[in-house]
């Protein structure tokens, strides 16, 4: 029974906006843009931007309504995601998911008409891994759920990078690196704040079927991984000094706030991590597409 009666357009129209999860697709955004000023070695063509950009965002927000049409179940059951489209009742299941494959039929034929057929493909392949492999199999069977699953964040920067190029090789995938062991520190440390949510809903995040402290071990962990590849893009992109100094710094500061956790778990300790990792990671891109500008 619907818990919302008769939803205005207004309503309707904010509704399918928010299956699209805006604020995800702004993270995607942030480095694609970057990667394709590192492709392109200085600033790619504005209308293939534009489209690939345009297109990125179109693959990205179909992936994550389908997300929310195969979730509703939990999302009931977890109180961050209660005010959900799907749980209030303002969309039904079906039109959702129509509306997601419209979004995945677009993106492809835009991306393959705009940019090129890899970046077309590369897309829509990020929204299969995440559908099938993430959230139909991984994130109700392992506490490694994020880790693997992760992966299809980190599809946009290739996804950039052949966009500019038409072809990959080793810089993207360090690239892609970069975003995959950037992933579990950033998620399980929201999961630390919803642990209860998660484990109300049935869903094996770390911090559920582990304690605070082995998941706090483990973020750090990640965390150092990930500083060291961020480093070693230094000569795998051939960056510049403004890039290292960024890596080097911006790494130290991530790892501490990952040490203070690992010494006292809490969750706002974990929250503060949280948002030093989207900070972290905009001001990581922001810092290549600058150092391949000034270079």
């Amino acid at each position: 029974m619907s818990l919302v009666a008769r939803p205005s357009l207004a309503d309707r129209v904010r509704a399918y906006v928010a299956l699209t999860k805006p604020r995800i697709i702004e993270l995607l955004l942030v480095t694609t843009l970057p990667t394709m000023v590192v492709a392109a070695r200085g600033l790619p063509s504005g209308w293939l931007a534009l489209a690939t950009l345009v297109g990125g965002s179109l693959a990205a927000g179909g992936a994550n309504a389908v997300n929310m049409y195969f979730d509703r179940d939990i999302d009931r059951l977890m109180g961050r995601t209660q005010g959900r489209p799907l749980v209030t009742g303002v969309i039904e299941p079906r039109p959702a998911l129509v509306f997601a494959m419209t979004l995945e039929v677009l993106a492809f034929v835009e991306l393959w008409a705009f940019v090129n057929l890899l970046s077309a493909v590369l897309a829509v392949s990020a929204t299969l891994f995440y559908v099938f492999v993430y959230t139909l199999w991984l994130k109700r069977s392992t506490a490694n759920n994020i880790v693997i699953g992760g992966a299809a964040g980190a599809v946009p920067v290739l996804v950039g990078w052949a966009a500019v190029t038409g072809s990959l090789g080793l810089a993207p995938l360090v690239l892609f690196a970069i975003i995959f062991y950037w992933t579990p520190p950033h998620f399980w440390a929201l999961a630390i704040r919803y642990r209860d949510d998660y484990a109300a809903a049935g869903v094996p995040m770390l911090p559920v079927v582990r304690t605070l402290p082995e998941t706090a071990r483990q973020i750090l962990v990640y965390t150092v991984i990930l500083w060291a590849v961020t480093i070693l893009f230094y000569p795998v992109g051939r960056m510049g000094d403004i890039y290292l100094a960024a890596a080097v710094g911006l790494g130290g500061v991530f790892t501490y706030k990952a040490v203070q956790l690992a010494r006292q778990a809490s969750p706002q300790r974990a929250m503060r991590l949280f948002g030093c990792s989207i900070s972290y990671l905009t001001l990581l891109f922001a810092a290549m597409a600058v150092d391949q500008l000034l270079h």
